[in-house]
């Protein structure tokens, strides 16, 4: 039986672009349709997830990283019928303070990991998509991570396969801090990529990768 293809709506972290989820694009195209959610020009966490609804098919799978994932999250609870299931990596339920610069963002992002030579290949790719995003976005974006409103309403609305993913090294959000977000999402999977930070689809392209397809071929009971 030939599958149609999964509609797929991909949202960065905060001071990333397209290119977090480069790998991922091209390895899903023959179960999804890909494309990116523009979380560049508004100020909220609401006005960024109806910008994204607004241009998203009429139904669909969501995935994000950190912001990408409160984003994802508010998306559910805006349009809850209109999402057909979502996974969130390195996203976590409760307020956390942020990085205040792009460069302590690039940091947190890269310094995890016990092997340099991982740290030394994804600092390059991150500072470049933080140089392309911008200071003024990424600061948008941060003061829209520090008003974002209780998340509870938007983890209640989730009823659809839920995926939560975090890094065993992730500075930001702490694996703890992923498996407690799990464990308020009715039968939610949740996997911890090993030696990894808190950009998994560039850092764990392969098994990012993987972890997407089980979750796009798994049929609802």
């Amino acid at each position: 039986m030939i599958r149609k293809p999964v509609p797929l709506v991909l949202l960065p972290a905060m001071g990333c672009d397209g290119q977090l989820w480069a790998r991922q694009i091209v390895d899903l195209g023959d179960i999804a349709h890909p494309e990116l959610g523009d979380l560049t020009v508004d100020a909220t966490l609401a006005d960024m997830a109806a910008r994204v609804l607004a241009h998203a098919p009429q139904r669909f799978a969501v995935a994000g990283v950190s912001l990408g994932g409160y984003v994802a999250l508010e998306m559910v609870r805006q349009a809850p019928d209109r999402i057909d299931r979502i996974a969130l990596f390195g996203t976590r339920a409760t307020m956390q303070m942020r990085p205040r610069t792009v460069g302590e963002q690039g940091m947190l992002a890269t310094a995890p990991h016990a092997d340099p030579m991982l740290t030394s290949i994804i600092s390059g790719p991150v500072q470049a998509m933080a140089e392309r995003v911008g200071a003024e976005v990424f600061e948008r974006q941060q003061r829209a991570l520090l008003a974002r409103p209780d998340l509870e309403p938007a983890i209640a609305a989730v009823r659809v396969p839920t995926l939560v993913a975090v890094g065993d090294r992730d500075r930001i959000c702490l694996p703890a801090d992923a498996r407690a977000l799990a464990n308020r999402i009715s039968h939610a999977k949740f996997h911890e990529l090993r030696h990894c930070g808190h950009l998994a689809p560039l850092e764990r392209p392969g098994e990012v990768t993987m972890l997407l397809r089980q979750w796009l071929l798994n049929t609802p009971d």
